[in-house]
């Protein structure tokens, strides 16, 4: 039996200092896993509703018959896409989430571009007025821009869902912080060899960028696709309405079917959760560079 150690030495057998770091980890990923289970049980009773009996969905919501169809159906899906046109309110959500990040991205990433690295007169100037138009509520804009676009005759277009929403504050100054931080040799060697902004941005920023393009199209998806207010005020028939407007119609739509408005949202939850998988590692890229930055 060893009665003492070496000096300058200590024995780490057993001792807190070692613990503690396995002990908080495992504290983490509890806390982390009660927060993630909060966060699904909702989405779970939406999908387990979306599969059972009508009748079912109220008469098993206070027990743990909630989380779990027992009788599971599909009839709900069917009733709720031929009683609310589903079809078409999915087309237009698809229209105008498809304009506005598509065109964002290109628009937003070429302004933060400029923020960020060229300089012009103006450009401090400019860029304040992006940090301070991002704690502008939407709220605070709507009705100058509501009588925007009926001046313009774009009330009930898709036009109107799609052009004020392109350029986005927040969005600018995501690319503009992350452009910062990016090398600036590149650009110098690019210049060297005769590129031009155009050329560099092109062919050496976007390819090095495409954690924030991911982390900006997630973003800018689900701003769009979730969106009630704007569409609510601007449009007026179902030619145009988006989803989160055909629901909230829907749930007013007599008989009232709590299986089918569970099968309307589950069905308007999908598309969210491909695009988060298709983009998750980017994003998850685009969230950790810009955590270590800061």
């Amino acid at each position: 039996m060893t009665l003492f150690t070496a000096p300058g030495r200590r024995s780490t057998k057993g001792s807190p200092e070692r613990s503690r770091p396995t002990h908080n980890l495992l504290l983490h990923y509890v806390i982390c896993g009660l927060i993630a289970l909060v966060m699904l049980l909702p989405l779970a009773f939406m999908f387990a509703g979306a599969l059972k009996p009508n009748a079912d969905v109220l008469a098993d919501g206070g027990s743990w018959r909630a989380l779990i169809p027992l009788h599971p159906t599909l009839d709900n899906f069917t009733s709720a896409w031929e009683r609310s046109n589903f079809g078409r309110l999915l087309l237009n959500s698809l229209v105008v989430c498809g304009a506005t990040v598509g065109l964002g991205l290109f628009v937003n990433s070429m302004f933060g571009y400029a923020l960020a690295r060229l300089r012009w007169t103006g450009r401090n100037v400019v860029l304040a007025a992006v940090v301070a138009l991002i704690i502008i509520p939407f709220e605070a804009l709507a009705i100058p821009l509501l009588l925007m676009m009926t001046e313009l005759g774009w009330l009930d277009t898709y036009q109107a869902q799609i052009v004020p929403f392109i350029a986005n504050p927040f969005f600018i100054y995501l690319f503009y912080s992350f452009f910062l931080a990016l090398p600036r040799e590149l650009e110098e060697a690019a210049r060297v060899d005769g590129a031009g902004p155009w050329r560099t941005f092109r062919s050496i920023i976007v390819p090095l960028s495409k954690p924030a393009y991911a982390s900006v199209a997630i973003l800018s998806f689900l701003m769009t696709w979730g969106q009630l207010l704007w569409p609510v005020m601007a449009t007026r028939s179902e030619d145009v309405r988006p989803l989160p407007v055909g629901m909230s119609v829907f749930q007013t739509l007599p008989p009232l079917q709590w299986g089918d408005i569970m099968a309307f949202a589950a069905m308007m939850t999908v598309p969210t959760l491909v695009v988060f998988l298709i983009f998750q590692r980017a994003f998850v890229q685009g969230v950790a560079a810009q955590a270590v930055k800061e």
